[in-house]
């Protein structure tokens, strides 16, 4: 189903979390963003439009400018965000930049997806990028977003603008496989639940883990973001980032994941 789905899928939304992102170091992967190229240039070959929603600005800051690492000061981890926002472009640009594919910054905040003039004036950004072949990175505004800094919504945030580009597809990266109904880091008795179409069902059959060391969303965030698109007719895909060619191999059946989708 899940080979189909993309198969058959012309705009998809991919969102990366800063666990998918980042080293053990809290460095950018660089080489995961230069396998990632090759897998949404094969995706666009298929004439396939990819948007990408990334985190990762704070935890690029960090690195960059290490001295400030320890402050909790909300304005130092804006400035944080705003130094590593560059770093983070940089790197995507880099990564595309050997099949000659151009990138587009796009920050969000909450407020931009709920008012109407915003909402067209970006839905005709992200129409005219894809046009023209220009990959949207789109990240939430952490410079001016306090909210978002402390809980963490990027997960959220790819929903809702899967919904605002009307996206025949959301894939969510994450560290694990998909779903399962315990946590697989501490039971290895623990199963992958491969599709989902109760919601509410399963939140009430599944043990909920801990938040990850560098993302600030954890499994909840990403099941309340497929009801999000669920809602809108959209279909979510909980996969493992960090598996080698991921997205082609879940394109070619190799790999599972967990799938919602709304049977209405």
């Amino acid at each position: 189903m899940i080979s189909k789905l993309i198969n058959e899928s012309k705009k998809i939304v991919i969102k990366i979390g800063s666990n998918t992102l980042a080293n053990e170091n809290g460095t950018i992967n660089q080489v995961f963003l230069q396998k990632l190229s090759d897998q949404v240039k094969c995706l666009m070959d298929q004439d396939k439009q990819i948007l990408i929603v990334s985190s990762g600005a704070r935890i690029a800051g960090v690195v960059t400018i290490g001295k400030w690492m320890r402050k909790e000061d909300i304005h130092y981890k804006q400035a944080l965000c705003a130094i590593g926002q560059v770093e983070l472009m940089n790197a995507y640009r880099e990564a595309f930049s050997k099949y000659d594919i151009h990138v587009g910054q796009i920050l969000l905040t909450r407020e931009d997806l709920f008012d109407s003039n915003r909402t067209l004036n970006i839905r005709n950004t992200l129409f005219t990028l894809e046009d023209e072949g220009v990959i949207p990175i789109v990240n939430e505004n952490d410079t001016v977003s306090v909210e978002e800094i402390k809980i963490g919504e990027n997960d959220t945030l790819a929903a809702l603008t899967a919904n605002l580009w009307n996206a025949d597809l959301l894939i969510m990266f994450s560290d694990i496989d998909g779903v399962f109904d315990k946590n697989p880091k501490e039971s290895k008795d623990a199963v992958l639940v491969k599709e989902v179409t109760d919601i509410d069902k399963l939140i009430s059959s599944i043990e909920i883990g801990k938040v990850n060391s560098f993302g600030t969303g954890g499994i909840i965030t990403k099941i309340e973001a497929a009801r999000t698109v669920n809602n809108y007719g959209i279909p979510m895909i909980l996969t493992n980032g960090k598996k080698e060619n991921i997205l082609l191999k879940l394109l070619s059946g190799e790999e599972t994941a967990t799938i919602f989708f709304s049977k209405k």
